[in-house]
């Protein structure tokens, strides 16, 4: 899951008289974190859930990905001046209650059976999805002293990374196993996401209650005088870097959700079961980061990237030409590889642009839209050819992300032409 960084950030008053105590926040800020994977990854399996509810072509199914997604580059930047505006703590009550209202709108949904009001619901978490992100990523930074706030955006992460482990095993157990029961309706997914929406709102009412600092914009200095006159656009790494960030989130979100029907169709066994194996798929991130957060520390970025990006393409071509389990197992350690890609990509793409950073930051969020454009494609791929032929599609994207990790990334400042 995509976890997108914004801006420096700095506490309001930061007298030394004032003394914090911040372990509540980070406490909150975990839980948040936690819901957002979880909510985020639970879409993989109403992927399998509605296309055999609803009888739908992957493609269709992948609709849930698609207004999912799309969200972030119809929400990313308006979410931003919300957060402005209200301030983040209340934008992430805000945040945390509009995704409420969706997963309560799952109800209504399943009890009239209709599959675009389940999309519209979506719609609309995705929408609380954007604004938590946008308003609570800058607490990291601050919650503490300076100089562990990469570790505690590490510690963050991961406990971001249980929730999007655990979400396919709560999936595979309380929707998909309950699909027969369910006699072919939308029933099994009504009171897990009722739960879900109570959940939200209770963390919602204890973030409201929370004392948190107040933050505020850090004042970031460009790095040239002249700079100010460039066009965000002339920086060569920001340029291929969205692209790069679009094909990835593409990538790991097309592989994820039609991972559950790739397994079932691979090793023959039910939906239900299959759907246990993504867990995999995304735990395998947890364990990367940490992995990658020492190895950082020795190699270069761009190196560790293009190393990743070369054994995902290992991966992917394996699987699709095997069969059996080392099909299922090879597909799965990509996202291994997956795990240290958005932050490197992230990294390098805003390196060197100064007070642009922020502005950079707004780019980079509306290209996680490529979760919901490269896997609706994908979804026709399979639907009119094959699934070897519709793994080709991430294969472009790692492609790409490989020629970033080459030379996509270098900072040459190029001026626009006409």
């Amino acid at each position: 899951m995509a976890i997108v960084p914004t801006g420096n950030t700095v506490v309001a008053n930061d007298s030394a008289s004032v003394q914090y105590n911040y372990t509540p926040a980070l406490i909150a800020m975990a839980v948040l974190y936690f819901m957002m994977g979880f909510i985020t990854v639970l879409n993989d399996t109403l992927v399998p859930f509605f296309k055999m509810g609803f009888t739908l072509t992957y493609a269709q199914s992948s609709l849930v990905q698609f207004y999912f997604f799309l969200t972030y580059g119809v929400m990313s930047i308006p979410a931003g001046r919300i957060v402005e505006k209200i301030g983040f703590k209340h934008g992430m009550v805000l945040g945390f209650f509009i995704a409420a209202i969706g997963a309560l709108l799952f109800f209504p949904a399943a009890i009239l059976n209709q599959y675009y009001l389940f999309l519209g619901a979506l719609f609309i978490i995705a929408i609380g999805i954007v604004l938590l992100q946008v308003a609570a990523n800058p607490y990291i930074t601050v919650l503490g002293p300076a100089r562990t706030a990469s570790s505690r955006l590490t510690l963050i992460q991961g406990i971001g990374s249980i929730g999007t482990t655990t979400a396919p095993i709560f999936g595979a157990y309380f929707i998909l196993a309950g699909f027969k029961e369910s006699h072919a309706s939308s029933d099994a997914v009504k009171y897990p996401y009722l739960f879900i929406a109570f959940f939200l709102l209770f963390i919602a009412f204890v973030v409201f209650r929370l004392k948190l600092p107040a933050i505020k914009p850090a004042s970031v200095p460009g790095t040239a005088g002249s700079q100010e006159t460039k066009s965000i656009f002339s920086f060569r790494n920001l340029k291929f870097g969205a692209w790069a960030i679009f094909f990835y989130v593409g990538a790991e979100v097309a592989i994820g959700t039609f991972l559950t029907n790739y397994i079932s169709a691979k090793i023959n066994i039910a939906e239900s079961e299959a759907n246990t194996y993504v867990s995999v798929y995304w735990g395998s991130m947890l364990v990367g980061r940490f992995i990658g957060s020492l190895v950082l520390n020795y190699i270069q970025p761009s190196k560790v990237l293009t190393f990743c990006a070369v054994a995902a393409l290992l991966f992917i071509g394996i699987s699709i030409n095997t069969t059996g389990y080392l099909s299922v197992y090879t597909m799965l350690g990509v996202g291994l590889c997956n795990s240290i890609m958005f932050a490197i990509i992230f990294s390098l793409s805003v390196q060197g642009l100064g007070s642009y950073t922020t502005k950079a930051s707004g780019i980079l969020s509306t290209a996680i839209v490529g979760g919901a454009i490269i896997s609706y494609i994908q979804g026709v791929l399979i639907d009119e050819y094959s699934w070897e032929i519709a793994f080709a599609l991430p294969l472009i994207c790692y492609a790409y992300i490989l020629f970033y990790g080459i030379n996509g990334y270098k900072g040459k400042l190029k001026e626009e032409q006409g």
